[in-house]
């Protein structure tokens, strides 16, 4: 089977195309390396923008995987429009020339902020989503014009994902579980904004997972899936942060709470995506932050600029639209 990965050489994309390629699959990858490439060597790349592609250069894929775009609310509101672009119009349009040159499937990264704010409760996919934030609504939009194109030849699975932690090649250090790991590490302490707030969480390994769940799925299978390690409070992840810090590394990390508002509070059920694709997640916080630990030393380099999206981001596009 051939796939094309967009956006594969990104943070997910680093640790889900080898895991394809170890199945057999041949996969190739589109992607404009704003972060460099950190793939395995003799992956073929098309460094291109998305809206650049046409049919001729998605024929003879079966399945189309989409992870690109921006990828969180600091890029989403340095430049709502280009947010829009990328995530809303951009997902769709790959969608409409990948069914258009016969794709089999097409699989959607979107996220769980599409709910916004759901008032301590756990939401499932037919749940309201609120979001009023850019990234959210981008990513809703994506999601609602690939859905549009499923038929019975076309399918067309769409991910809403918790928030992505753990160790890549294509490293971050702005997600919530590595922003701490770092921090704990480089200054002894862990700041909470606020340690009430609700968030569905996603080991990076289990990401990696889900999109496996779903190339391998049957054919005729389609839908808007939650996808997540398990639901925390902000304040609980920073306990299991500065418990694994000091069991993996010997450092005691304090923590300083804070009571900022917040109104991106959501926890959700991912008992779909167990009982539909089979979507077993095998991580949690502690998981993560030992990963963490056995990888330092391939990104102690804290201030290294491509670990930060938005610093990237904004060199790309010193003036925002």
């Amino acid at each position: 089977m051939r796939i094309l990965v967009a956006g594969g050489a990104g943070y997910i994309g680093s640790v889900l195309v080898p895991r394809l390629l170890e199945r057999g699959y041949q996969v190739d990858v589109v992607d404009q390396l704003w972060f460099g490439n950190h793939l395995p060597a003799g992956v073929k790349i098309i460094e291109r923008d998305l809206m650049d592609l046409g049919e001729k250069d998605l024929a003879g894929y079966q399945q189309v995987i989409y992870i690109a775009g921006l990828s969180n609310d600091p890029m989403a509101e340095y430049s709502p429009a280009r947010n829009f672009v990328e995530n809303g119009a951009g997902a769709a349009y790959l969608a409409y020339i990948a069914k258009r040159c016969g794709v089999e499937r097409y699989i959607y990264g979107g996220s769980c902020s599409v709910y916004g704010y759901t008032v301590n409760e756990l939401y499932d996919e037919q749940s309201p989503t609120v979001s009023s934030y850019p990234y959210g609504i981008s990513k809703l939009q994506g999601e609602f014009g690939s859905m549009q194109l499923r038929d019975d030849k076309f399918s067309v699975i769409c991910f809403r994902q918790g928030t992505v932690s753990g160790y890549s090649p294509r490293m971050r250090l702005d997600l919530i579980v590595n922003t701490m790991f770092k921090c704990a590490v480089e200054d002894k302490t862990i700041t909470v904004n606020n340690p009430a707030i609700w968030r569905p969480l996603l080991a990076i390994q289990d990401a990696a997972s889900a999109y496996v769940r779903a190339v391998e799925a049957p054919r005729e299978i389609s839908g808007v899936f939650n996808v997540a390690s398990g639901n925390y409070t902000v304040g609980e992840v920073a306990d299991y942060v500065k418990h694994g810090v000091k069991e993996s590394l010997g450092i005691d990390a304090r923590i300083v709470i804070k009571h900022v508002e917040d109104f991106r509070n959501y926890k959700v059920s991912t008992e779909k995506a167990r009982n539909v694709l089979s979507f077993k997640p095998r991580h949690d916080v502690e998981s993560i932050v030992k990963e963490l630990a056995e990888n330092l030393e391939r990104f102690k380099a804290f201030d290294t600029e491509r670990f930060y999206n938005i610093r990237t981001f904004k060199k790309l596009n010193p003036v925002p639209h």
